[in-house]
């Protein structure tokens, strides 16, 4: 019997998917090998974070002198993911020796123009662990062709621009196309009654192997840092996602002596302000409350304001660390008192952490 992510797939029948990112490593190592050796491997196979390895067949393939493309065909699986279907083209050119992998943005690809996100402004919109995932894979091939892993790899999205005007893109400040996601490789279908109903069997799983303190985790990162901090075992973790109030209503009838809930800052400032959803559709970052949060911190009003204006919940935290206040702290506390409140009586301690894009604790209570 198991909870989580591999419940909801087992008790649904939905199909997985792959991420923008696991399609661009995919194609980038295909073009990467068929640039040193000649040939493009198809289908290619690469290695997710996680371990597995799944095989991508390729949509498109070019050669030229100095660089190779390859495409892959995004595959979203059963989930409504505006990206289904896209065609992911991976271009990879020799770089300059020394230089090692750099990043470009090619047609339907955004650039960050803000701060506020885990990416410098002017660098092209893929994310860290993407970013990672080609990096390594590159690496291989390099080492399977004995040549240095030097190289520039562009990725583009067909129609990609026209995508992202469905997504929080523009609002975020990355223009120009889409982001290049991914922290698993694996999209998980969206079912909020499959998910509420994995969310309290992996309770009963936990109650039933006899253990005392669980963790609802916002996704795979905050996940790692729960069991970093606490050291618990698999059977504890309840891949809470945005169903906060999934957790601890079910909690509320069927108590665990102890609860840590672990996220993302700006999801669990959604909890902090009273919301139990933390799904982007239906609640949203309260940057006036923060601001709030951050004058009884001991901000001035020129740091509120900065907080009550800032592009992203993360650079609002940042702001204020950088001058001493804990908004953090103070938005864990707040969580945990919402937390507290939905609980009722329930003979359930709770603490909470707060964590940043790269797994950084920036806020913790209880």
């Amino acid at each position: 019997m198991s909870g989580g992510r591999s419940a909801q797939l087992e008790r649904t029948g939905l199909r997985h998917g792959w991420t923008t990112g696991a399609c661009a490593t995919a194609a980038a190592t295909a073009a990467y090998t068929a640039l040193l050796g000649g040939e493009f491997p198809d289908p290619v196979t690469i290695t997710l974070p996680k371990g597995q390895r799944p095989a991508f067949a390729l949509a498109v393939e070019e050669r030229g002198d100095g660089w190779a493309m390859a495409g892959v065909v995004k595959d979203a699986g059963d989930d409504p993911d505006v990206t289904h279907g896209a065609l992911v083209r991976t271009t990879v050119r020799h770089g300059a020796p020394g230089s090692g992998v750099v990043f470009r943005a090619g047609p339907g690809v955004g650039t960050v123009t803000r701060p506020g996100l885990p990416l410098a402004v002017g660098e092209p919109a893929v994310n860290p662990v993407p970013r990672t995932m080609m990096r390594e894979h590159l690496a291989e091939v390099a080492a399977r062709y004995g040549a240095a892993c030097d190289a520039e790899i562009t990725v583009s999205i067909d129609d990609g621009e026209e995508l992202a005007r469905r997504t929080w893109n523009p609002r975020l400040g990355i223009l120009g196309g889409l982001s290049v996601l991914g922290t698993t490789g694996i999209v998980v279908p969206y079912s909020c009654s499959a998910w509420i109903d994995s969310i309290r069997r992996g309770v009963d799983v936990a109650r039933a192997a006899g253990r005392t303190h669980v963790a609802g985790c916002t996704g795979s990162t905050s996940e790692k840092v729960a069991v970093a901090v606490h050291g618990l075992p698999e059977d504890a973790l309840l891949d809470m996602g945005d169903f906060a109030g999934a957790v601890l209503k079910y909690l509320r009838r069927h108590p665990v002596p102890r609860l840590t809930i672990a996220g993302g800052f700006a999801k669990l400032s959604k909890l902090a302000a009273g919301h139990l959803d933390l799904h982007s559709s239906r609640s949203q970052v309260d940057k006036a409350f923060l601001a709030d949060l951050a004058r009884r911190g001991g901000a001035d009003e020129t740091l509120a304001e900065a907080v009550a204006t800032a592009n992203t919940g993360l650079q609002a935290v940042q702001s204020c660390l950088a001058h001493g206040v804990p908004l953090g702290d103070l938005v864990a506390e707040a969580a945990r008192r919402t937390a507290m409140g939905v609980l009722r009586e329930a003979p359930v301690a709770v603490d909470v952490i707060c964590i940043d894009r790269a797994g950084t604790i920036v806020g913790r209570a209880g």
